[in-house]
């Protein structure tokens, strides 16, 4: 007895068009988004409660995570996988700049926290904090509403 097998060709555009492509991209764009907004939100709340951890335990106060380098890494990473997200949420799915204006203005104002001195520090970090946060934020909500994926 004999079985015939039947080959399937498919050309690359075919299986770039299957939607599992599209489905895969989607899980990891907003995978991206739901990570930077872990990071954003982590790095406010280490500027929030450090100057509150500093008298309380002064170990902490003289290691890595007060120096600004720390800060800085952390706001880095935060940025970069911000505008990576947005980046995939505009070109594959929503087309809207707004979200990128909300990531560069937190950013620039995080950046710049202590432009007006420490006492206005908690409330730069707490804007520059939210307007990341919500960028993410509105980048998922653009993402799950496009009506052509």
């Amino acid at each position: 007895m004999q079985t015939k097998s039947a080959e399937i060709s498919l050309s690359d555009e075919q299986i770039s068009e299957m939607p599992e492509t599209k489905v895969s991209t989607k899980i990891n764009n907003r995978a991206l988004d739901k990570f930077g907004v872990w990071v954003s939100a982590m790095c406010a709340v280490h500027c929030l409660f450090l100057p509150l951890l500093l008298p309380a335990l002064p170990i902490l106060a003289s290691s890595f995570v007060a120096q600004h380098w720390f800060e800085h890494s952390i706001l880095s990473i935060s940025i970069i996988i911000g505008f990576a997200s947005l980046f995939i949420g505009f070109k594959q799915y929503h087309r809207q700049l707004y979200p990128m204006y909300s990531l560069s203005l937190g950013a620039l104002v995080y950046w710049n926290k202590d432009i007006f001195g420490v006492a206005y520090e908690p409330y730069t970090i707490a804007i520059g904090a939210g307007l990341i946060i919500g960028a993410h934020l509105v980048n998922l909500r653009l993402c799950r509403q496009c009506k052509a994926c």
